[in-house]
């Protein structure tokens, strides 16, 4: 006799009254969604915050470093593009009047040298104005020198506001300013006698309120962190403040920014307790719809020098983040008529922000990696920012053989290894500096620290002879790179 066949499917008993259905995990008693997400990955508490905050920088960095990208591209996404960055190079007859604001504390070393070469413009209608301290005779007695040996363009303004800073000091000069269009340089600039003329015509040309011209750091072989320094001007000035002005909001640099003066008298001058009041005018301007042109030709930048010691630039930079916090908290960025303007002005004023969490959560990064097993989905979530810093790096390589091209100086081998181990050292210098920044808005520190000057760059243009860029010639070695990689537009 053939036993009896076995059931094909065995039923599973009945849950018990105490025990609750849980959907493809069969029984369990008050199981909700968050254990059932710790069970999969295993992780506890602590890992949960610790991976968290890793793959919280990763993204932040990523972030940074592709906006950061695009924004350096800019000007090399076609030939066309390119060559709009440039100023004419058939300039038009001069048809305005210069004034040109030169502030100066505690700059015997340099001033002079400034003031004689400003003088050597060959447009034909502009004054110099060199501003000094009640309470700095070194200075007043550089400055006056140089308006006897040019009495028909220098005079001398003394600024007796306490405390001082550049905007009080450049607010003293406006009052007394002749010229429908003013100028603004900083006490160690090399500038191009044709300068004005340039300036001049691009005015006409675009019927603009403010220009802003080029301005390029040159002593790029002083240290490690000049280098770095060198292209980050490079690629601002060369592009990235181009992108500003066509998304019609821009932060002005510090010095050959010219405005009319119709502008300026409407503006009130530049915010006297603001750390950064170039960028805070830039802003104000922008936010009234002002047309801003930007125009860049290497043989028309104003040449300066890096901030001679790592300490000086320490300060240099707390000083332009806490400044752009400032700006942010005025909010006058929030009357720019179209919300992508002030989607984007508010994420370029709140970088130092960005950068100061960055720079918290990179050392608890490092301490997982190094020390903590990190799960695959996490490791794979740190790699993020690989991409867009290789590609920074390889642009920026570029750059500086571009740069030591455009400027006839020689870029060793050296240099470019200096500039591929100092790339993660740097980012960390400017994390701590926006760190330093937030602390001082929170704690309400507005002292304004000056940037030394030694005049580096005159040193460096002698020791490797002036450097003179062809007229109109426009540096064509990054196109192909974009070429390659689908930059080009």
């Amino acid at each position: 006799m053939n036993p009896a066949p076995e059931p094909l499917l065995t039923p599973a008993p009945l849950p018990q009254p105490d025990q609750q259905l849980v959907p493809n995990r069969g029984t369990g008693a008050g199981t909700d969604v968050t254990s059932t997400l710790n069970d999969g990955l295993g992780w506890s508490v602590g890992e949960w915050i610790g991976y968290s905050s890793l793959m919280l920088v990763a993204v932040l960095l990523t972030i940074i470093a592709a906006t950061t990208l695009w924004w350096m591209l800019h000007a090399w996404r076609s030939s066309a593009s390119l060559a709009k960055t440039q100023f004419t190079a058939n300039p038009r007859p001069a048809a305005h009047s210069f004034t040109l604001l030169v502030p100066g504390r505690h700059e015997e070393e340099v001033l002079g040298d400034t003031l004689d070469r400003l003088a050597q413009q060959d447009h034909p209608d502009f004054e110099i104005v060199a501003i000094v301290g009640h309470d700095d005779p070194g200075t007043e007695a550089v400055a006056r020198a140089a308006a006897d040996r040019h009495p028909d363009l220098i005079r001398v303004v003394v600024d007796h506001s306490v405390p001082k800073n550049k905007p009080k000091a450049l607010n003293t000069a406006l009052k007394t300013a002749r010229g429908d269009i003013v100028g603004v340089f900083d006490a160690e600039d090399e500038v191009h006698p044709h300068l004005l003329t340039v300036v001049d015509s691009k005015f006409q040309e675009t019927d603009a309120d403010v220009v802003q011209g080029g301005v390029q750091l040159m002593n790029f072989q002083s240290s490690w962190w000049s280098l770095r320094n060198v292209l980050e001007y490079y690629f601002w000035f060369r592009s990235r403040l181009h992108f500003h002005a066509k998304s019609r909001f821009i932060p002005l640099g510090g010095n050959t920014v010219f405005v009319t003066k119709e502008r300026l008298d409407w503006s009130e001058g530049w915010d006297a307790e603001c750390l950064a009041e170039d960028c805070e005018l830039g802003v104000r301007l922008s936010s009234d719809n002002a047309k801003v042109v930007v125009a860049y030709n290497p043989e028309y930048v104003t040449r300066e020098e890096t901030p001679p010691t790592l300490k000086s630039l320490y300060k240099q930079r707390t000083r332009w983040n806490q400044g752009f916090l400032q700006v942010l908290g005025k909010g006058e960025w929030k009357k720019l008529p179209m919300l992508k303007q002030r989607m984007f002005a508010r994420y370029l004023l709140a970088m130092p922000f960005l950068q100061a969490a960055t720079g918290i959560l990179i050392p608890i990064s490092l301490m997982l990696i190094l020390f903590v097993k990190v799960p695959t989905v996490v490791a794979l979530v740190t790699f993020l920012p690989l991409l867009p810093t290789i590609v920074t790096l390889a642009v920026e390589i570029t750059g500086l053989a571009e740069f030591g091209r455009s400027y006839e100086q020689k870029v060793r081998v050296r240099d470019y290894a200096k500039l591929v181990l100092g790339m993660f050292p740097f980012q960390v210098f400017l994390a701590l500096a926006a760190i330093r920044s937030v602390v001082r808005q929170v704690r309400g520190i507005n002292a304004w620290e000056k940037t030394e000057h030694t005049g580096q760059h005159r040193e460096a243009q002698e020791s490797q002879g002036s450097p003179a860029a062809v007229a109109g010639s426009a540096p064509r070695m990054l196109e192909p790179v974009l070429q390659g990689s689908g930059g080009r537009s």
